[in-house]
């Protein structure tokens, strides 16, 4: 059994979709073992905890994006150990270093076709915002591995969502989590747990 680890900063629907996918059909052989917080009090946290999952909490507070990651890494290294690390809404970003040591091993679902709407600033709202700000007919949702730079890894998998007349971000936001993001991330998850992803010339492909 592969043991995944979870990033998460909010409230943890990305997070939710996994532990049911994990407790209906399973995650293809992979297990959500720890479930790692940036943000002290977040709901993911007690979904984690009603699930029966270890949750922990690593603030960032005052340190730069290498101390943050080093601690992050003295974790997964003495006690977490995990095969696979998902980024479920997690709003930090690692230093190079660590993006290397766990290279082909983290998956990030960001809310956007990538290369559309995607880099440092476009997160959570911000990323539906400029989406109909520029008067996009369809966005989405994109499963990718990743690397040193922001929303840059090799793309798994993307799923479109319709934009419809009189969208607000935050009716944007709702359709493309549950049209995609629901969906995309534990399918890419179990693809991983499978052994079906290969990364070759920065490409994926899906045995």
């Amino acid at each position: 059994m592969l043991k995944i680890a979870v990033f998460v900063s909010g409230g943890g629907t990305n997070l939710q979709a996994l532990i049911d996918r994990q407790q209906t059909k399973g995650l293809g052989g992979g297990e959500i073992t720890a479930v790692i917080s940036s943000k002290k009090g977040a709901y993911a946290l007690e979904r984690a905890e009603k699930a029966g999952i270890k949750g922990y909490f690593v603030s960032g507070k005052g340190l730069s994006v290498d101390e943050y990651s080093r601690k992050l890494d003295e974790l997964l290294e003495n006690e977490v150990k995990p095969d696979l690390i998902v980024l479920a809404g997690f709003l930090k970003i690692f230093s190079p270093d660590f993006c290397k040591k766990y290279s082909g091993r983290i998956l990030n679902i960001h809310p956007s076709l990538i290369p559309s709407f995607c880099g440092d600033g476009m997160y959570g709202l911000h990323v539906h915002e400029a989406a109909l700000a520029k008067g996009v007919k369809v966005t989405g949702a994109t499963v990718h591995f990743v690397d040193a730079v922001t929303d840059g890894g090799p793309i798994v998998m993307q799923k479109a969502v319709e934009v419809r007349e009189g969208d607000t971000p935050e009716a944007l936001q709702q359709r493309v989590m549950e049209q995609a993001e629901h969906i995309l991330l534990p399918d890419a998850v179990t693809l991983f747990c499978q052994g079906r992803l290969k990364i070759k010339d920065g490409r994926v492909s899906i045995s």
